[in-house]
């Protein structure tokens, strides 16, 4: 049997808050034995006030369908609040392949994210 593929590459959340925003730094493997760091970050910053959070995914070397679950029911839960910056090349090819970005608003920078967010539809990138 195969091992989980995050095996060695340890999931990492750095949280940081930007006045009423939370922004959440994703390093590492996503997948269903190594998410659950995730998870539970979304959760406090989601349950922490009603700025917005802000995901950047450019740490992020490998993700699945359960990280695609976790983003959706974040994105259900957060409407508008969960915006994903940098996503790294493996995610921005899986958006793409999946069609993601048609669900949840990509901006190329954290401070787009933060600064425009959902007041400027210019400023999420187009599939």
């Amino acid at each position: 049997m195969l091992p989980p593929h995050s095996a060695g590459h340890a999931v990492g959340v750095t949280v940081r808050q930007d006045d009423d925003a939370f922004v959440l730094g994703v390093s590492g493997d996503l997948d269903l034995e190594s998410i659950a760091p995730l998870v539970t970050a979304l959760a406090e910053a989601g349950g922490a006030g009603e700025g917005p959070v802000v995901l950047d995914l450019s740490g992020v070397g490998f993700a699945d369908s359960s990280t695609v679950n976790v983003l959706l029911r974040a994105h259900s839960e957060l409407g508008p609040r969960l915006r994903i910056a940098r996503p790294s090349a493996f995610v921005e090819r899986l958006f793409d392949v999946i069609g993601l970005r048609q669900a949840l608003p990509v901006y190329d920078t954290v401070e787009d994210a933060l600064v425009r967010g959902s007041s400027d539809p210019a400023a999420v990138r187009e599939p």
